[in-house]
């Protein structure tokens, strides 16, 4: 993430009572940047990146994706105009290059072989791992502070069980090569195929932690610390815990709301730690078959309730997570736009409800013209506002 420090603020613990925490929190969201007439990728994120030097923009594996990523926010309110001001930048940007950027999970139509980025990094990696990296996939990253390593560790067991409710919520790529793939997030079995990909495993300590990762590297089965792509883990130069199971949600509303689910999830998992209480263990492969269920149905069918064995109604296993960070939510002053945003969700569906219900009246010609709206919804009122 590229910022200097996630510690730039501080705002009285929600749980806490007097004690002081730092639980700021930014947001990367990555782009597919296509042809505005055709909706075939374009190879130019260099040429947009160039356009916007004011604007936190990062080159991404493949030549048509871009990165944005927001300032350290104090709160979601701030975090929510940080976001709408980073995807009018970027489609801004992109414009100015001929291109436009679509926030969905993989892109409508599939790039040619060879459109990796030409940076020395990713070249070692396209060495390494071969076809891999010719994938195209777009997620969103949220970081939110935890100074405390070993604390971090906690929480991540913590979030462990939720993971498969965030992805269900956030799923935003039903559609490749112009059909639909069976799945409302075609982006989690793509990323699945990477060795350190998924849900974490439940470790014990920021030393157990780290002894991992370098096992994974001295073993080369990654090439560094910074391809340790779980879902949850710890930031390798700030102090932040980082969630990416998400693909990019299709509106920056969803973003947000993904932001604020998170924090509060990371606020009433340091409670829980700071009071004693530890995570259970939920075993990693069932763990990882309840976030491929998750992948597959989206919002339809049952979810697993904070994946354990029990399977309930989706709304119910929502309602589960609205509930059990309630507190945290109400004493940041985030509860009325979480819980409405939540609704509206549940209400219209998520990007891929819209991808799909676009696919269904108009083709992929359609699915373009409604996640270019998405993306783009709301970007221009960057007034001073709670989200709504």
């Amino acid at each position: 993430m590229a910022v200097t420090s996630m510690v730039s603020s501080e705002e009285r613990d929600p749980l806490h009572g007097n004690s002081i925490r730092p639980f700021t929190v930014g947001v990367e969201e990555e782009f597919v940047l296509v042809d505005p007439a055709t909706g075939l990728p374009s190879l130019n994120n260099t040429a947009v990146a160039a356009r916007a030097p004011d604007a936190e923009l990062q080159l991404e594996l493949s030549q048509c994706q871009i990165e944005t990523c927001t300032p350290v926010c104090a709160n979601i309110p701030e975090l929510h105009r940080e976001v709408r001001r980073a995807r009018l930048s970027v489609t801004q940007a992109a414009t100015c290059a001929g291109s436009l950027p679509l926030a969905v999970g993989v892109p409508i139509w599939r790039p040619p072989p060879g459109s990796m980025t030409d940076t020395p990094r990713y070249r070692r990696m396209a060495a390494h791992f071969g076809e891999l990296a010719e994938q195209v996939i777009c997620g969103c990253h949220v970081h939110v502070c935890v100074p405390d390593r070993d604390v971090a560790v906690q929480v991540s067991n913590h979030l462990r069980p939720w993971l498969p409710t965030l992805l269900a919520l956030t799923a935003n790529s039903p559609i490749t090569s112009g059909i639909d793939t069976g799945y409302a997030s075609w982006r989690h079995l793509l990323w699945a195929r990477w060795p350190s990909a998924g849900p974490p495993p439940y470790l014990r300590s920021a030393a157990e932690y780290d002894d991992t990762v370098t096992k994974l590297v001295e073993d080369r089965h990654i090439l560094d610390a910074a391809m340790v792509y779980w879902d949850v883990r710890l930031s390798s130069h700030l102090p932040t815990i980082e969630i990416r199971i998400s693909d990019v949600p299709a509106t920056v509303e969803e973003t947000a709301l993904l932001a604020s689910l998170v924090r509060a999830l990371v606020i009433t998992s340091v409670a829980a730690v700071d009071s004693g209480r530890t995570s259970a263990p939920v075993d990693l492969a069932y763990l990882r078959a309840a976030c491929r269920r998750a992948a597959h149905d989206g919002l339809s069918g049952p979810q697993f309730r904070r994946a354990t064995r029990h399977s309930v109604p989706k709304p119910a296993s929502i309602a589960h997570l609205l509930s059990h960070i309630r507190p945290a939510l109400e004493q940041s002053g985030d509860y009325e736009f979480t819980r409405g945003a939540l609704a509206t969700v549940l209400r219209n569906g998520n990007g891929a409800v819209r991808q799909r219900e676009a696919l269904r009246i108009g083709g992929p010609t359609q699915v373009l013209k409604q996640m270019a709206r998405s993306t783009t919804e709301g970007c221009a009122a960057t007034e001073d506002r709670q989200p709504a």
